[in-house]
């Protein structure tokens, strides 16, 4: 059974969700987020509270690298669509039809924005020792919120 509960939101956000209702279940967002919160603080009582052993740790550190790489996809897709929207044609064109995704980044044209984007989102930061997750989700979110402008788009142009 469900309960309702009433939250308190400033005017602004208020604004926002009447605007954006019909494209987004809030509660569904609201219960991923709120779980999510949970989950964290449990597990982090949990590490105290008791002596885990080898695999748990494991375990529980795959799950956060995994959380922690869900962040950057989301933060690449968020920026891919911005850059989407104000791209040239040609400009979309040509990233929506690369193979190699990575090739945008080390192109001439392009390799002065990334580099902006890499310092605003801190990339370069978490990448210890060749570890290239972090940076690996972020490029394909980009390209995923490009794929995804472009697939509102297309049909209208």
């Amino acid at each position: 059974m469900a309960q309702k509960i009433t939250l308190s939101i400033p005017d602004m956000l208020h604004e926002k969700l009447k605007e954006w209702r019909d494209s987004f279940n809030f509660s569904q967002m609201f219960q991923e987020a709120v779980t999510e919160a949970i989950q964290k603080k449990e597990e982090f009582k949990k590490r105290f509270s008791e002596d885990l052993d080898m695999p748990d740790i494991i375990r529980r550190l795959k799950q956060e690298k995994m959380l922690w790489e869900k962040e950057f996809f989301k933060s690449g897709k968020k920026e891919g669509g911005r850059w989407a929207r104000s791209a040239h044609f040609e400009d979309l064109m040509h990233v929506l039809h690369l193979e190699d995704t990575y090739q945008l980044i080390k192109d001439n044209q392009y390799k002065t924005y990334f580099e902006k984007i890499y310092q605003e989102h801190d990339l370069a930061r978490y990448a210890v020792g060749g570890g290239i997750d972090h940076e690996k989700q972020f490029v394909e979110g980009w390209f995923k919120g490009v794929a995804e402008f472009w697939n509102q788009v297309r049909e209208k142009i």
